[in-house]
C-alpha cells in the first residue's frame, strides 16, 4: 500500500509569497462551501495539496 504524504501547506505548490504583502499565502480558488469545509475539518489533511516538486518537472522536460 502506497504511504500517504501529509500535507503541508510549505510544501503546496498552491502556497507562494506574495511581495506586495510580504508573506505567504494560499492562491488555491476555493468557493464558500469548499472553505467552510475546510476550517471546519478536524482533519489537517488539505484535500488540494499537490506537492512541489521541482526536480520532478525539470524530470519532464529533459
Amino acid at each position: 500500500m502506497p504511504k500517504k504524504i501529509q500535507s503541508s501547506c510549505d510544501l503546496c505548490v498552491y502556497y507562494i509569497y506574495d511581495e506586495e504583502d510580504e508573506c505567504y499565502e494560499c492562491v488555491k480558488n476555493l468557493d464558500e462551501d469548499e472553505m467552510l469545509r475546510f476550517l471546519m475539518s478536524s482533519d489537517n489533511n488539505c484535500p488540494y495539496f499537490q506537492l512541489d516538486d521541482e526536480y520532478g518537472r525539470a524530470r519532464k522536460q529533459i
